[in-house]
């Protein structure tokens, strides 16, 4: 696949992950048909933003989370690399953040022979729990473990039993709440994780100049995985995990905002979104805003 490059930029096509089954509120399954319905990606002068499908988790496959979410992201794996490999940018709208493990799954097979894939992982949470580590047995806090290559075989071994992702191209942004089995997994395999105080401390700026170095340094291409619960709930409500002293929308649009036209930046995520918790559309406004700030003007 040749990357694109900035003078004809790549239709960005919305891949809804319609599933809830990782989390404990399962409304977050409710978050991409609300964001379609309230039109809050659209198209610049310079870029089409389109509508794909919204896949769903069939009714015969939601047993057991583990079997539903272990279907469901194979199906999403399957969607990211068909969409990357006709030339379009995959943006994964969920969904409770274990669409993740689907979306980064397609992205490292689309990328299969040509290099490792970098990612920035902007979340309020380390997600990066397993089975023997997790206190609430919720898939959407393993995600990243997954990718990593720890946890259920079921997740992953999803599109391939490689390892999705080496430690030394990935990185957190935002993390302010965590348990002690995840950090250790993250510290043992060395992944950058810049915590509220850093950012605070340094400047979103700063801190996301680094995070496009680790990610860039011999990759061949990178991603973003964006839970909304990053955000500060009191401006942003409406996150199926939300946690105080988060981002602002302005300063992570304006840090995303760099990334406009990247021939390396290769796909987007954002998840968590809860239409049950929202205020007036202002968390789905916010979505749009950050999805925005990604496009050519």
């Amino acid at each position: 696949m040749k990357p694109p490059t900035p003078a004809t930029p790549r239709s960005i096509m919305i891949i809804g992950a319609a599933s809830g089954a990782g989390a404990p509120d399962p409304a977050c399954a409710e978050g991409p048909d609300a964001l379609r319905h309230y039109r809050v990606f659209h198209d610049t002068p310079l870029q089409h933003v389109a509508w794909n499908a919204i896949l769903r988790v069939p009714r015969a496959q939601q047993d057991t989370p583990l079997h539903a979410i272990a279907l469901f992201n194979t199906r999403l794996a399957t969607e990211v690399e068909t969409t990357l490999k006709a030339g379009h940018f995959p943006l994964v709208v969920g969904g409770d953040h274990s669409c993740a493990i689907g979306t980064w799954s397609g992205v490292h097979h689309a990328f299969a022979g040509k290099g490792p894939i970098g990612l920035i992982w902007i979340d309020a949470h380390m997600d990066s729990h397993t089975f023997a580590t997790t206190p609430s047995g919720q898939i959407h806090g393993m995600p990243l473990a997954c990718l990593l290559g720890h946890g259920e075989a079921a997740l992953t071994g999803i599109d391939g039993p490689e390892v999705k992702l080496r430690p030394e191209h990935v990185c957190l942004i935002g993390v302010r709440s965590c348990e002690a089995g995840e950090a250790a997994l993250l510290h043992r395999l060395g992944v950058r994780v810049f915590g509220m105080d850093e950012i605070r401390q340094r400047g979103l700026a700063e801190v996301f100049d680094e995070a496009l170095a680790i990610v860039r340094q011999g990759t061949a291409g990178f991603g973003v995985s964006m839970d909304l619960d990053a955000l500060d709930p009191e401006e942003e409500p409406g996150v199926g995990s939300p946690v105080p002293g988060g981002l602002h929308r302005d300063e992570l649009a304006a840090a995303l905002s760099r990334l406009r036209s990247d021939p390396a930046f290769v796909a987007m995520e954002i998840a968590e979104y809860n239409p049950r918790r929202d205020r007036q559309h202002t968390t789905a406004d916010a979505a749009g805003k950050l999805v925005n700030a990604i496009t050519p003007r």
